[in-house]
């Protein structure tokens, strides 16, 4: 088997391990999701095999799942469950704002630690903290994804 098919064949199985739970990941700090701290030998570096593969690290993955059902959440192409926690203040106010004009997400005061790390919680705010050019609606999803995955490779 060739390095890239066996690159094409393993990236469903990790990815789909490393998708589960973004919101709780999100909100964890960095010494539990850097990719050096788990490394097992000298010689395997885990942050270089993820650059070489062009894959997010860990912390900027989560953003990029968390941004992209936050996108889909507000074209209406997410379950209800989902769309309910993301509105626009443009949509939540009846005074106009200076922060509707930008098309920012209403996030939610929160009183417990627990519901910082939901979904209603970090997505509005990650959305809001994402360069203003990837919140517009009328460009389209695959170059929305692309767009954030190259923010956040630089990012990186």
């Amino acid at each position: 088997m060739t390095v890239e098919a066996a690159r094409t064949a393993a990236a469903p199985f990790i990815s789909c391990r490393l998708d589960y739970c973004n919101t709780l990941l999100c909100r964890l700090p960095d010494t539990l999701l850097c990719a050096e701290c788990h490394c097992t030998t000298d010689h395997w570096h885990a942050t270089l095999v993820l650059r070489e593969l062009h894959w997010l690290p860990i912390r900027e993955r989560v953003k990029f799942k968390v941004a992209c059902l936050v996108r889909q959440s507000l074209s209406g192409q997410a379950p209800l469950y989902l769309a309910d926690d993301c509105c626009l203040v443009s949509d939540s106010t009846r005074c106009s704002l200076r922060s509707a004009d930008i098309s920012t997400c209403v996030v939610p005061r929160t009183l417990s630690s627990y519901v910082t790390k939901t979904f209603a919680a970090v997505g509005p705010s990650l959305r809001n903290s994402l360069p203003v050019q990837l919140h517009n609606p009328d460009i389209a999803y695959g170059l929305f994804r692309r767009q954030l995955n190259g923010h956040l490779f630089r990012e990186a």
